[in-house]
């Protein structure tokens, strides 16, 4: 979602509406089925830096040694026709590997005219077997039509393109005035803009880096970072509340409060945690009643003994959010993912 989200906010600076939109329809002087090279660019990059991140981070021991991949797999054994294959032991292998050197490798792949063909077709294999195995949404599908900008211009024209191919012969003449246009008046600004936002989205997965502690166990850094499919989280929680005047105590349901998926996710990560105790404690301010709210979560990462995540003895709806600084309500976790 948060790829999907910068995509559009990043077409909507792009010069994308002057082939088959209703912009060129209104204005035909718009119309061109050639963009700057920078453009181009500018995609590919931001793709580069998604699957490089997607790659390094499933280099860790519980990744490498097939333990994420054996339990992500559970679920699917009564998948029609690939279920027990799903189950076995060297599957579970060559899932690991081959999402590491995919997610490293497929955008050189791609990149390159000799293995761009061979690349292609594997990522047709692997982007569609995550869309069924996985059921990811559009995100597979997106993936692919990406695809288009790393083969030759000629070549998508010819595919996509021929049925147009008189419509757009008329303002392929007034091409070299529109890329003129586009050095003179915004290449420039476009440059910069996109080198400060490529370097912001390069930099931001770093952050997990400086926070204490693994971002398996606190989530810090987890978010924004392209850390997708790479870990199993579940466990159990329960809010207590007081009120500051009486020092009277009641537990809180989060069932009352949440949808099913909401629960699933309030048990494991630390910031929806603190979310939903500012969502009590606003709750009981509207009547009148000024609480403290306490967490009592306990966390099992990738498949180990479930271990105490936040400290009970913390009003978490009386502490800001940091987002930069390392969570004080959230225990250390040792050697806990070491074992």
């Amino acid at each position: 979602y948060y790829l999907l989200m910068l995509l559009l906010w990043i077409f909507a600076f792009l010069p994308a509406h002057r082939a088959i939109s209703i912009d060129a329809i209104r204005k035909p002087s718009l119309k061109s089925i050639h963009m700057p090279r920078w453009v181009m660019i500018f995609i590919i990059a931001q793709l580069l830096i998604v699957y490089t991140y997607a790659s390094i981070a499933k280099m860790y021991p519980d990744w490498i040694d097939g333990t994420v991949p054996r339990i992500l797999m559970r679920q699917k054994k009564d998948y029609w026709l690939v279920g027990e294959l799903l189950q076995k032991e060297w599957t579970h292998y060559v899932m690991a590997y081959f999402g590491i050197l995919f997610d490293g490798l497929i955008i050189p792949a791609l990149l390159w005219r000799p293995t761009r063909k061979a690349a292609f077709i594997l990522s047709i294999f692997f982007h569609l077997f995550n869309s069924f195995v996985f059921q990811v949404g559009i995100f597979p599908y997106m993936s692919l039509g990406f695809c288009l900008f790393f083969f030759p211009t000629k070549t998508i024209h010819n595919i996509f393109l021929k049925r147009w191919k008189t419509y757009f012969d008329k303002s392929d003449s007034a091409h070299g005035e529109i890329v003129s246009r586009y050095n003179t008046r915004w290449t420039h600004l476009g440059l910069t803009a996109a080198a400060i936002y490529l370097i912001i989205q390069a930099v931001l997965p770093l952050r997990q880096h400086y926070f204490q502690d693994n971002v398996l166990w606190t989530e810090e850094g987890h978010r924004l970072s392209w850390r997708m499919m790479l870990r199993t989280k579940s466990g159990n929680v329960y809010f207590m509340a007081e009120d500051k005047n009486t020092g009277e105590r009641w537990r809180i349901s989060h069932k009352d409060y949440l949808s099913k998926k909401q629960q699933r996710i309030v048990v494991a990560k630390p910031d929806a945690i603190w979310q939903f105790a500012q969502i009590v404690k606003k709750d009981y301010a509207s009547k009148g009643q000024d609480i403290a709210v306490y967490a009592f979560a306990k966390v099992s990462v990738n498949g180990r003994k479930r271990r105490e995540l936040t400290d009970s003895k913390i009003d978490i709806a009386s502490l800001p959010w940091q987002p930069l600084q390392h969570t004080s309500w959230v225990l250390d976790s040792g050697d806990y993912l070491e074992k």
